[in-house]
């Protein structure tokens, strides 16, 4: 069924995706687009149904004031602006209009359908990959992250087996984490997947490495490598499936707004590969993502999977990664996802792991002098990762998740609980 559609035209707003949201929210799709959209451009958009001119701060562009296209303001379309005292729309809002406003607009003079919802999505996203796609080959970098999982998912549901999905094991992830990708993915979900075990190329390229910049590189630089060594390996691939969302279009700079950081989730694959992008989920939403993974059918485990860097356990295993740290790194981390999933902190609390640095200290084991690694407990709540709070935990919970630790970690002796905000410490250590 195809969706209903209210096109956001941005003159410069720090608020678009707030008008993108309340639009979704209330059940109608919603698209930003750049002000200087032609006519022609617009009625290539399927189901229009209004048009949101969204002024703001940045409407002054190189001394310009920007506008958009005299022939929008004469399309038969229904339209409003906000914050732009000098458009020429006939209906404007100094603030961003209320609900009922915004019902008012979007049922009464658009005469929309409130028809937005992961079902009718997902049926036409798979009505466009299969136009986009023909019978022709996709390749997809599997991470075993929430868009990749989902995007992996709809193309399946697409395209079946002429996707081909490879998942890199650098080494780094966390426990059974590969594992659960080849067992949803190749085994339940019936894909073509490629499994690569690249953990001793990995570690050793790591080896020795204490830098957290120069880990990050040869992660990523390796990565890239491995990739395309497994692309060449497969004939007739023509398209690179990316899970590509729309916060990372809008971080990557608009027009009217800077550039907050460069996406490129495959991690910036070389441009002699020569593929088609395919990107089913550049217009959704974090939380649209997880409720189409959901719709999808794929594990809760899976589509709330936590936050996760892209170089993984490798900038939590800080100092020159050692196997013996690495394996005390995941089977705590694992033991604190665990506690954490059993008193309901999973819910609660936005991101949460161990980190082991690279020193020890004096305990007692067996009732002798032991050395053993300290582990780090980092649990912060925040919006938009920009700023960050720690989490309370209740002292029970603490001492029981230090009291497994240190009894199923053997290299483990002390476990401490990090409690600096977010400034002046970040998120992550490395």
């Amino acid at each position: 069924m195809k969706q209903d559609m209210i096109v956001i035209l941005d003159l410069g707003s720090t608020e678009n995706t707030v008008i993108a949201r309340q639009i979704r929210d209330l059940g109608v799709y919603s698209e930003i687009h750049p002000h200087d959209i032609t006519l022609d451009e617009l009625n290539k958009l399927e189901n229009v149904k209004g048009i949101v001119i969204n002024g703001g701060e940045n409407r002054v562009v190189d001394g310009v004031t920007i506008d958009v296209a005299d022939e929008l303001y004469t399309c038969d379309v229904p339209m409003i602006s906000i914050d732009h005292p000098t458009s020429k729309c006939a209906k404007k809002y100094d603030a961003m209009p209320t609900e009922d406003e915004m019902k008012a607009f979007l049922f009464e003079e658009c005469k929309a359908e409130a028809n937005w919802n992961m079902k009718n999505f997902v049926e036409d996203q798979i009505e466009l990959v299969r136009r986009q796609v023909g019978d022709k080959k996709v390749l997809l970098a599997l991470s075993g992250g929430v868009d990749s999982s989902v995007v992996a998912a709809l193309l399946i549901k697409a395209i079946g087996k002429q996707l081909t999905c490879v998942h890199v094991n650098h080494g780094l992830m966390r426990k059974n984490e590969s594992e659960n990708v080849v067992e949803v993915f190749g085994n339940q979900l019936d894909a073509n997947l490629v499994y690569v075990d690249a953990t001793d190329r990995f570690l050793g390229k790591l080896e020795g490495v204490a830098d957290p910049e120069e880990k990050r590189k040869i992660i990523g630089g390796e990565f890239i490598r491995v990739f395309e060594e497994e692309a060449r390996k497969l004939e007739g691939i023509e398209f690179l499936g990316q899970g590509t969302i729309y916060p990372d279009i809008i971080e990557s700079g608009t027009k009217t707004a800077k550039c907050v950081k460069s996406h490129h989730n495959v991690g910036g694959l070389p441009e002699d590969l020569q593929f088609a992008l395919v990107e089913p989920l550049a217009q959704l939403f974090k939380d649209e993502v997880r409720a189409c993974g959901v719709e999808l059918g794929l594990p809760a485990e899976m589509v709330y999977r936590q936050p996760f860097p892209g170089p993984g356990l490798g900038v939590r295993c800080l100092g020159a990664i050692t196997r013996e740290r690495l394996e005390a790194l995941r089977e705590s981390d694992a033991i604190l996802r665990d506690e954490f999933a059993k008193t309901g902190l999973d819910k609660k609390v936005w991101q949460y792991f161990t980190v082991v640095p690279d020193f020890k200290a004096v305990g007692v084991r067996n009732h002798e002098r032991s050395m053993g690694y300290m582990c780090v407990i980092r649990a912060v709540n925040t919006i938009d990762a920009m700023t960050a709070t720690i989490e309370r935990i209740d002292y029970d919970i603490l001492e029981k998740i230090a009291d497994r630790i240190t009894a199923e970690v053997p290299s483990i002796n002390r476990v401490v609980y990090e409690i600096t905000k977010k400034p002046v410490a970040t998120i992550e250590f490395e």
